[in-house]
């Protein structure tokens, strides 16, 4: 666990496909590095693939906000980390960010709303037992830390307030 109470996900490299005409990392990178490590905490929680296989269950992105708060480019280095916000029986809400790891600044944010479904419906269906609770601890684990500051941030034009 982090100082912060986000947990490490994944690390990876700014790959130089990964690069727009602006010489940056292209935006859908962002979410791909982001949906790659969401991957990792699945298999934590017990989420697995051997799991989806056996249960023909699954789960879907809901929801996500993504802020891109600091550009990387080709080569950086990059650490995702993780926090549950919230969970029930069929959702998870989780933040994610992405630093720049050797230069330690915030590069992006994700937050996600993901749905626990059976994919013969598709249908929303409760999560088994032992994968809620895996997800319970960890909520409770990192509860004991501030809320990230970004969580429910709000999309729109901030106008200046006249004097």
């Amino acid at each position: 666990m982090l100082k912060n109470g986000f947990k490490e996900l994944n690390r990876l490299k700014v790959l130089p496909e990964w690069i727009d005409y602006n010489g940056h990392m292209n935006v859908a990178f962002y979410v791909m590095a982001f949906d790659q490590s969401l991957d990792e905490l699945l298999d934590e929680i017990e989420l697995t693939r051997a799991y989806r296989d056996a249960s023909n269950c699954t789960v879907y992105v809901l929801e996500t906000h993504v802020s891109y708060l600091q550009e990387v480019k080709e080569g950086d280095p990059l650490l995702i980390t993780q926090r549950v916000i919230d969970v029930d029986e069929k959702r998870i809400h989780l933040f994610l960010e992405m630093y720049h790891e050797t230069e330690g600044f915030l590069a992006a944010t994700s937050e996600q709303m993901i749905l626990h479904i059976d994919a013969s419906g598709p249908k929303a269906a409760p999560m088994p037992t032992h994968i809620l609770d895996n997800l319970n601890q960890l909520q409770k684990e990192q509860n004991a830390y501030p809320m990230p500051e970004r969580v429910a941030a709000q999309i729109g034009i901030r106008r200046k307030k006249s004097a």
